[in-house]
């Protein structure tokens, strides 16, 4: 009889062991996506973020680099596109490792403003590219070049530019700063996106836009808006190279605000999910598509960072933005 309890006891330890080990081994198990990939962006479909997105998605299905799961796109503009951060951040289980955000400094400057929602509540997984600005005039504006729009708002006229919200609005305002043009007379009207800003000039509601260039090229090209000011330090390529820097309009400093492209996920997502989309998205960055396609045609700068060093990256940039701010 006490053999028999002590055989049963034994069973019972090694049964208890066998579910542990298997628990540890479950644990460290690699990551592959086994279902759909959700994708969140929180700008509207045909801006900037939006062709990002969709762009990195494509590559992701047509190499397999995601086996044979699909990437579904969803553009959550919410509140600014607060409700759909706050929804990714705060995801769990399977839906956290699942599901990926585009998460820009465009995103991450009016969440600080407007929300306690902080860069530690994601997990940032790579950081993609630079991009910069564009400044470009619609048809319907009555101003030859924008020289000619500051010297109007300068003598009482309103002048009316749109944009999107981040760092659209930082440009803007670097802008006006250095230009020495009160806001009152040079107004600014915020858009859910890129894509928006550019339907309101493209129907002559504004005068002129700040785009990027991945979003405006094809209007540009077709003539439906002019580049009149590349808010950088210096020219952009190809199509570009003719739109002079603010420095070469007047005896002014050059103005830019570089926008860093990135990707997040909820803060729950597994050490193993982050391992693996660090490592898918760098190969991503390394495909011909990426550099040719993206890169290349929307004048942007390749700046892949690893997971760690983008939320190294991130977190500086945060915490230097809340302290030039005085946002605690």
């Amino acid at each position: 009889m006490m053999k028999r309890r002590i055989i049963v006891l034994l069973a019972g330890l090694l049964a208890i062991l066998m579910m542990g080990c298997g628990s540890k081994n479950e644990s460290n198990k690699a990551y592959q996506p086994e279902s759909n990939i959700d994708w969140i962006v929180t700008s509207s479909p045909g801006g900037g973020s939006d062709i990002y997105t969709r762009m990195i998605s494509d590559i992701l299905t047509s190499e397999k680099f995601i086996g044979d799961s699909t990437v579904i796109v969803t553009n959550k503009t919410d509140g600014n596109g607060e409700v759909g951060r706050n929804e990714v951040a705060h995801l769990k289980g399977k839906r956290a490792d699942n599901t990926l955000l585009t998460f820009n400094s465009g995103d991450l400057i009016p969440m600080i403003q407007n929300t306690k929602n902080r860069a530690a509540n994601f997990k940032i997984l790579a950081i993609m590219a630079v991009d910069k600005q564009i400044l470009l005039k619609s048809k319907g504006t009555k101003y030859e070049t924008f020289v000619e729009a500051i010297e109007a708002a300068k003598n009482g006229q309103e002048v009316i530019i749109g944009g999107s919200k981040g760092d659209d609005i930082e440009t803007y305002k670097a802008l006006l700063e250095e230009i020495k043009v009160s806001p009152e007379k040079m107004k600014y009207i915020t858009y859910n996106s890129t894509g928006d800003a550019i339907t309101a000039a493209l129907g002559n509601h504004i005068e002129f836009v700040i785009a990027k260039p991945a979003a405006s090229t094809e209007y540009i090209t077709a003539g439906d808006l002019y580049p009149v000011l590349a808010l950088s330090k210096e020219r952009y390529a190809g199509s570009l190279a003719d739109t002079p820097t603010l420095s070469e309009i007047g005896d002014y400093a050059d103005v830019e605000v570089p926008v860093w492209r990135g990707i997040a996920a909820a803060g729950n997502m597994s050490d193993q999910a982050v391992k693996f989309w660090s490592e898918t998205f760098k190969k991503v960055s390394e495909t011909e598509k990426w550099k040719k396609d993206y890169l290349e045609k929307n004048k942007l700068i390749n700046n892949y960072l690893t997971a760690e060093e983008a939320t190294k990256y991130v977190s500086e940039y945060e915490k230097a933005y809340m302290e030039a701010k005085g946002i605690k």
